[in-house]
């Protein structure tokens, strides 16, 4: 399933027009990427959260040459499942 295929969804299940229905899930994961930037976590109820976590600076092997180099420090967004995600996903 991708971006299209949600849209699609959201206009049948909500009776929108697919522009609307676009509209709508951009805002949504627009909040949640700018949530994230700031360092917020976003807690879905029923689905997850979305949290950034934090890579340490650390030393790394470029693997065709076997020359060591340094790898910077960085965030990454991650996403935990709630228990409801899980339990639908093992048919609970």
């Amino acid at each position: 399933m991708n971006k299209t295929d949600i849209t699609k969804r959201m206009a049948d299940e909500l009776q929108l027009t697919g522009s609307a229905a676009g509209a709508a899930l951009d805002c949504v994961l627009d909040a949640i990427g700018e949530a994230l930037a700031k360092g917020e976590d976003v807690r879905l109820a029923g689905f997850g959260t979305f949290a950034v976590k934090e890579s340490p600076a650390r030393t790394g092997r470029n693997p065709g040459t076997g020359e060591t180099l340094a790898i910077a420090a960085s965030k990454r967004p991650s996403f935990k499942a709630g228990k409801a995600l899980r339990d639908a996903m093992n048919g609970r």
